[in-house]
């Protein structure tokens, strides 16, 4: 019985120091662009309308093919406030080079005209090069980006150029072992438009805790709560303050993995609810439900699909 009595606090234990944060060791963050990533995982899946197929072929351990079948309505631009689809289908075909963990390829082609190509490449352990590339057959719409990241001992910047005379700059600094802070500017030469962004984002092992605002008005706030390994719940809330109309949208999500599937899905206050499934039924067989409900503009969308291949 002695045992399960607690000790009795000493004098020394009331006595010692809170712990204080090493400044010379701080974690590097993660990158701007990625500052929401946690809550996007739960807010934005990759919702679908129409059939899906995916086949995923490895022919060495570095080199891939890849092909896309997808059947299903798209909507095209109406005068009226009914929403008109047509009928569509496509094929993509592309190809993936990993030469792990210094330099990604990939490529896509598909039967509308387009062709998207992204490279990845570490020049040193701390530089690293991003280029995407969308190529299309309509006026203007083609698109170049390219990226230099920086990786530090506790922080990350980034430098972009992209078509339209685009420049950017990015930089996020660790500030305690769970606060990072950091501000980006861009510039837009062909419309000529400049702004800058200011972003906090703070996450220990059962948060994260995201605020973003921009000089072009818009300003958005994450939340995500790990509630166990498996289940994590997300909420964000966005605002357009140049908007005529003020527009304010808040989301609440969630993100549960099973053993053989991962459900996730969001409701927003536009009146939006949508869910997506990924069920494994076999090794390198997945089989894909979404559905995106809009009872506001009644519009009703529903997919299913197969993703073959790891």
């Amino acid at each position: 019985m002695a045992s399960m009595v607690p000790p009795i606090p000493t004098a020394d234990d009331n006595n010692k120091p809170d712990v204080k944060v090493d400044y010379s060791n701080l974690p590097c963050p993660i990158p701007f662009e990625e500052l929401h990533r946690e809550a996007m995982m739960s807010l934005k899946p990759e919702l679908f309308e129409g059939m899906r197929f995916d086949f995923t072929k490895m022919l060495n351990q570095k080199f891939s093919l890849n092909h896309s079948v997808s059947m299903g309505p798209t909507e095209v631009p109406s005068q009226s406030a009914e929403i008109i689809k047509i009928p569509t289908a496509n094929y993509e075909f592309g190809a993936t080079v990993i030469d792990h963990p210094k330099m990604l390829l990939m490529g896509r082609a598909l039967t509308d005209g387009r062709v998207t190509a992204r490279v990845k490449y570490d020049l040193t352990e701390n530089l690293t090069v991003k280029a995407n590339a969308q190529l299309s057959s309509e006026p203007h719409a083609s698109q170049g980006i390219v990226n230099f990241d920086y990786k530090g001992k506790d922080y990350r910047t980034q430098i972009q150029l992209g078509n339209g005379s685009l420049l950017g700059a990015s930089y996020i600094q660790s500030v305690t072992n769970h606060l990072s802070l950091g501000g980006e500017v861009f510039w837009t030469g062909q419309h000529r438009k400049s702004g800058v962004g200011y972003a906090a984002r703070y996450n220990t092992d059962k948060m994260v805790a995201t605020g973003q605002i921009a000089s072009t008005g818009m300003a958005l706030l994450s939340y995500v709560q790990k509630v166990s390994d498996k289940v994590s719940l997300a909420t964000d809330l966005m605002c357009n303050f140049n908007s005529m109309s003020r527009d304010v949208t808040a989301s609440f999500g969630y993100d549960y993995i099973l053993r053989q599937c991962r459900l996730r899905g969001k409701v927003d206050s536009n009146g939006v609810c949508a869910a997506f499934l990924e069920e494994r039924l076999n090794m390198g067989l997945n089989f894909i439900l979404s559905a995106e409900l809009d009872h506001k503009k009644k519009d009703y969308k529903f997919g299913f699909g197969l993703t073959v291949g790891e």
